[in-house]
Formats: structure tokens, sequence, C-alpha cells
């Protein structure tokens, strides 16, 4: 059977510095669910833990999880189940900011391997392409590398051609053995993979770039969800058209569906 694209794991409100749009509240975003159709919602701010991991990076230092809190309690719904979870980081010194007893509170965790547009933070900011295919497997390794609770954590926007051309090379200069090797690690600890997508990840020219980890996180047997990444009313229209484009082009069933804790 098709996988049916009936939840979103990856959404942001207007508690996340770079949303702060009043109309994304945890009562719009349920609605949005509904409208839809979708079973599961997961609101994702975020966050790092800074009374547990300091940090002084300017974005993240006031992101705590005692301010993500802000939106609890979550609406409720006879149709759709919203859960509590939040986008977290990787800093340069591959320092996670989530303590594991935090960990143990959220619904779902979401990890990015490639905020590279956050120089100084997550990188030095003047990586070559080269460089940036290197880091990009580094952090990932590192990641599956930590006592992680995997069956309840995604690996979010790997496509995510927006960091700009050096990221789209980056990618295209990962060897196939690597893309391998990592997604074979990925399906071993059963974290979820992903798909979100701008409409030039799937038709530009540079397509086959950004949609290449997925062919290979496919075939090593990584489990997928959807998260469309939204931090405003303004994107909505457009998420569903795309994802359901990168499910035919990917092929994917509901064998393939990532569920948070299975």
């Amino acid at each position: 059977m098709r996988f049916k694209p009936d939840h979103d794991l990856h959404i942001h409100s207007q508690l996340s510095f770079c949303s702060q749009n009043p109309m994304q509240t945890p009562q719009y975003i349920l609605e949005y669910g509904e409208e839809r159709g979708f079973t599961t919602l997961c609101l994702t701010d975020h966050m790092w833990d800074t009374k547990r991991i300091p940090t002084e990076d300017d974005f993240y230092k006031d992101q705590c999880y005692e301010y993500i809190c802000r939106s609890l309690p979550l609406p409720k719904s006879d149709k759709v189940r919203f859960l509590f979870g939040c986008e977290t980081d990787l800093d340069l010194n591959m320092v996670l900011g989530i303590a594991k007893e935090t960990m143990e509170k959220l619904d779902f965790i979401i990890i990015p391997l490639n905020h590279f547009h956050m120089g100084g933070f997550t990188c030095r900011g003047n990586e070559s392409s080269e460089e940036l295919a290197k880091l990009l497997i580094k952090r990932f390794d590192g990641v599956l590398d930590m006592d992680l609770p995997f069956r309840k954590i995604g690996i979010a926007h790997l496509s995510d051609a927006c960091i700009g051309m050096r990221y789209v090379n980056a990618l295209k200069l990962i060897p196939d053995s690597e893309y391998r090797r990592i997604f074979a690690r990925a399906a071993e600890k059963g974290v979820g993979i992903e798909l979100n997508f701008e409409l030039d990840d799937i038709e530009g020219e540079n397509s086959d770039a950004v949609m290449t980890p997925y062919f290979f996180a496919k075939e090593a047997g990584c489990k997928f969800y959807n998260g469309s990444d939204i931090h405003s009313p303004r994107k909505v229209p457009f998420v569903m058209d795309i994802i359901n484009k990168a499910i035919d082009i990917l092929d994917l069933t509901e064998d393939d569906k990532f569920i948070i804790g299975e």
C-alpha cells in the first residue's frame, strides 16, 4: 500500500524565534491537521536545554525546554493525536543540546545535521563543499554513536538545498559507499528519516543531488516520516502537493513509514 502522508512531525509555533508569527499557535496547528485528515501531529519548536547543557549561542540560549513548555497543555482533538516534541541541535563540538532527563519528557526529538547556515555554532561557516560533505557524515556518525532513544528521534531535512549551493555540491561529493554505510547504521538504530522538501528539491536542476540520500536510505531499510517544517501559515497550501510528489518519486509504501516508538 502507498505511503499515507497522514501525519506531520515537524512543526514550529510562534514560540520559535525563526517564526514568531502570531497566527502560528498550537490551536491553529491542530486545525491544520484536522483539515487535512492527519492522524498525528507533533509540535517541534527549536530548543537547547540550556539549564542542563549551557550555551552562549544567541539563537538558542533563550529557547530552553522551560520556554517551549509555554505551549502546554496542547489543545486536544478526537481526530488527531497532538504530540509535544522539539527540534534541538548539534554544535561544532558535537554536543547535542538536550539532556537525557529532558528526552524522557518529550514524545519526539528532531536532530538536524545540516544547520550549516549557523556559522560559528554548528560549523566554522566558511567550509568548502568538500569539507561540508565530510562534516555531514561526521555529524551523522556522531549522533548514531550516542546513547539515544532512537525510536523517537528523527533526522531532519537532509535535502535542505536552501542552505545554498555549497551544500548541494556537498551532497554530490559524498561517495555512494558512504551513503550506504551511514544509512545502514541509521536503519539498524531505528532512527526516522524526515521527508521535507521544497519544490525545487524535487523538480529543479539539482533534484538528483538532493534526492539521492533518500534513495540510499530506502535501500538500507530506513523508515520515513513527513515533516513540513512549517513556521507560518503561508507554507500550508504547498505542503501536501510536494510531499505526495516525493512519495511517488521514492515509491514509498506503508512498510517504509516511521512510527514513533516502534
